[in-house]
């Protein structure tokens, strides 16, 4: 099946993802356990991946790591 992002980036949330994490003073593992407490399981390693671009997101990761970092899902996608 042919992809729809051109290139290497598996997703287009990770550089959103960090800024918003960081800017909170949260850790990877902090994102990973509050997300753990809405029972969407994505380890450190899978955030850190994330945010590198290197591993897809699904929509239901995608509503966890809104409501965690308290934006809209379309947030997510605009710098």
């Amino acid at each position: 099946m042919a992809r729809i992002i051109d290139g290497k980036a598996q997703n287009m949330v990770g550089d959103k993802v960090r800024k918003l994490r960081t800017e909170q003073k949260m850790s990877q593992q902090m994102l990973s356990d509050r997300l753990e407490t809405l029972a969407i399981y994505i380890c450190r390693g899978s955030i850190s991946r994330i945010e590198d671009k290197q591993r897809t997101v699904t929509d239901i990761e995608l509503y966890g790591l809104a409501k965690v970092l308290g934006v809209s899902i379309e947030e997510l996608f605009f710098d």
